[in-house]
């Protein structure tokens, strides 16, 4: 699995790929907030673009839904809703689902020490934020991400691939929008998860998933942060 794209580096290609990378980034993290006008000659004053690459790239925002179109007004940033955060979550967990099977049937000896590898970083992170250091909410989200990013990378399909990291992406959008860590119970399904995936339970592992995933966005709907 080679789609990975909610941290914003620098992963190489034209300016164009870059900077498209940056403007997802921004969007994703809340920089460029729901509903933000997108002017062409603004973003080229930030992101050091031509106009017409600017254009080009916020029509393959379009296509993301991370950005909307407005006619003759131009560009903007998509809006968030718990109804676009229902159908982004039941997305998530069709391809998700589908694709964690796949790396637990094909997935290597280092593939299972990556997943493990990840959950520590994971672990030791939610234990002091367990512990009270609210401070590490992002550092968490993050993590959280390459974790279950990790668990289906061995998946050998590249268009489920390109779909899952789009809807995951939007998804995280959802989560730094709140941050907020669920606790407890959120590092215990994670430990949990761990353990079945790298014992190869595939059945086990999807149910947990789907109860986890689920539990996140009702927590994230609960923090009253997402408009109906």
């Amino acid at each position: 699995m080679t789609e990975k794209t909610f941290v914003m580096h620098d992963e190489g290609g034209s300016i164009a790929e870059k900077v498209l990378r940056r403007i997802r980034f921004d969007i994703i993290t809340n920089t460029l907030k729901p509903g933000d006008r997108l002017r062409l000659e603004r973003l080229r004053e930030i992101y050091g673009a031509s106009v017409s690459t600017l254009r080009e790239i916020l029509n393959r925002l379009v296509a993301e839904s991370f950005v909307v179109a407005e006619g003759n007004r131009g560009f903007g940033v998509a809006q968030i809703s718990q109804a676009d955060l229902r159908d982004v979550c039941e997305m998530r967990l069709l391809l998700e689902c589908h694709a964690l099977r796949r790396s637990i049937a094909v997935g290597s000896l280092e593939w299972e020490a990556h997943v493990v590898s990840c959950h520590h970083k994971l672990h030791s992170v939610e234990s002091q934020l367990i512990g009270g250091d609210e401070a590490l909410v992002m550092k968490w989200v993050q993590y959280d991400w390459d974790f279950h990013h990790a668990t289906v990378m061995a998946c050998d399909m590249p268009a489920l691939n390109a779909t899952h990291s789009n809807i995951f992406d939007r998804y995280m959008r959802y989560h730094l929008h709140v941050l907020d860590f669920r606790g407890r119970p959120a590092a215990e399904e994670h430990a949990r998860l761990r353990d079945l995936v790298v014992g190869r339970d595939a059945e086990a592992s999807v149910a947990l998933l789907t109860s986890h995933v689920t539990a996140g966005m009702e927590h994230i709907i609960s923090s009253g942060k997402i408009p109906a």
